[in-house]
């Protein structure tokens, strides 16, 4: 035990030099440094003075974050638009990067890009268990300009009616939203461009960057996207499909007994999914993947389902959930006791909700009650009412024109996330054609992607202007879970390094 103990503590150390240089504390809490931030960048139109945002005087940061500008922008230029997203722009700590522009948004639908920005890859760390904010050493701004971005319409402390049914439409609410934002902060247009997301911004994302290829900005020069644990095809396939060969891979934090495994194997064995991956999801494919003995396909909406007693990913999550109280879908090693968060999601144990309180008035948001996830976002576009997407899945609509058509693209999944499994990810590459072949020719290879300082990471591989990786230790958030990693993949995409491997 003691050698146990002296290793332990060793690493306590490491852990202090691997997350930089310390803030100066003072009864055990940060304090502010006198030093002042200067922003790389100069805002000449008198309008982007209403939204600047003093790093020194953010509520409950007790050091100086540096300048920001952030608030509401309309998504058009009519007089009376009454739509209006909430953005929180932050200039790069790096000068040599001030013309590179990167685009962050959350997905949901309907979760908040400041969830990103506070707990993920924003120069501002509040994550789940820490008492109080600390500087992000892995922050994307030491390496672009950052625009977080609450959208659509319907997210967040954005503001109207929403009114849209399918993401062509949110994409061309994003690019009118992007006109507005470059001519009140006109000195980022010619800016190297990047859009960037996690969860359904697998749909978001790729919507988004084929409409700004399709319509070019000429203010914006887009050179490729990054997606994290992305929403790419049916349920089915990214959830179904490998729900049990996860929850076999994974049986120490999924005990369940022998009969409830035979349950599940016979419910695989019978819908078609114990061999599916072993025998459809080839290198190269042998051509476009059937659907298994468990799908539904509507045929006048052509969307694919699930038959009843083929559903075989929700009888997994409420059955580990009955042993483990605070089984978490986002990242399935988790135990009790819960961390809390100061969003409130996916926990529930906050004290307060940090964006409901006295910072509204600091970032120029409105008076309302914020929520992490909320909406409808969508509308029904019969009646006018709250609706569902109707957009195809982007792997087999949109997303092969924007990897044709971009620098670097970047499919990264966490290995730990159950709520979108990365062996279905693997399907929904391998079912979609790009520059003339359908999915990866040769194999993802195993243990190749390392970190700086660490070693082997996970699993990556590159094809035709598509980087796909697969991350230990990670859930659903990429940027929170593995900081480190997640910044590797995208300093590739934005052109910083030559791989995303160490």
């Amino acid at each position: 035990m003691e050698t146990a103990e002296a290793i332990q503590r060793e690493q306590l150390e490491r852990l202090r030099d691997f997350l930089g240089p310390q803030v100066s504390s003072e009864e055990g809490h940060t304090v502010r440094s006198e030093s002042r931030i200067e922003s790389p960048i100069n805002f000449k139109n008198p309008r982007a003075r209403e939204f600047f945002v003093d790093g020194r005087s953010i509520p409950d940061v007790n050091f100086d974050a540096g300048p920001s500008w952030s608030g509401l922008l309309p998504i058009s230029n009519h007089p009376n638009e009454t739509r209006k997203l909430f953005f929180w722009f932050w200039p790069t700590n790096n000068i040599s990067n001030v013309r590179d522009l990167l685009f962050w948004t959350n997905g949901g639908p309907g979760c908040s890009s400041l969830e990103g920005f506070l707990q993920e890859n924003g120069p501002i760390s509040w994550s789940w268990g820490q008492s109080e904010p600390t500087p992000n050493p892995w922050s994307w701004t030491n390496l672009t300009n950052v625009l977080w971005v609450e959208q659509p319409v319907g997210t967040g402390f954005s503001q109207g009616k929403p009114s849209i049914s399918n993401d062509d439409e949110l994409a061309a609410q994003v690019a009118g939203f992007l006109e507005q934002f470059l001519e009140v902060f006109g000195e980022l247009k010619g800016s190297n461009f990047w859009v960037s997301g996690e969860s359904y911004a697998g749909y978001y994302v790729p919507y988004i960057a084929n409409y700004l290829y399709e319509h070019p900005n000429r203010d914006l020069n887009l050179h490729g996207i990054w997606i994290a644990d992305p929403s790419l095809s049916w349920g089915l396939v990214q959830q179904e499909i490998p729900a049990l060969r996860f929850a076999q891979a994974n049986k120490n934090v999924f005990p369940f007994n022998s009969s409830f495994w035979a349950q599940l194997q016979n419910i695989s064995d019978s819908c078609g999914y114990t061999d599916y991956l072993d025998k459809h999801v080839t290198y190269p494919p042998k051509g476009q993947l059937p659907l298994p003995a468990g799908a539904t396909f509507n045929e006048t909406t052509r969307a694919v389902g699930v038959k009843p007693e083929c559903r075989i990913h929700s009888p997994i999550q409420r059955a580990v959930g009955v042993i483990n109280p605070v089984f978490d879908v986002y990242r399935v090693t988790d135990t009790f006791p819960n961390l809390w968060s100061v969003l409130g999601f996916p926990r529930s144990t906050q004290k307060f909700v940090y964006f409901n309180r006295y910072v509204q008035d600091a970032i120029h948001a409105p008076h309302i009650n914020w929520e992490d996830c909320g909406g409808p976002v969508y509308i029904n576009p019969v009646t006018g009412g709250p609706g569902n997407d109707q957009s195809v899945a982007s792997t087999l609509s949109v997303l092969p024109n924007v990897i044709e058509k971009s620098k670097r693209v970047a499919i990264v999944h966490g290995l730990a996330d159950f709520i979108l499994v990365a062996e279905g990810t693997r399907i929904a590459i391998q079912n979609m054609t790009w520059h003339g072949k359908q999915g990866f020719q040769k194999p993802i290879e195993p243990e190749s992607f390392l970190v700086e300082n660490m070693g082997v990471f996970g699993n990556q591989h590159t094809e035709r202007g598509l980087t796909f990786v697969e991350f230990y230790y990670s859930g659903h958030m990429t940027p929170q879970f593995v900081p480190w990693a997640a910044f590797q993949t995208i300093a590739y995409v934005l052109g910083k390094r030559d791989s995303p491997s160490a």
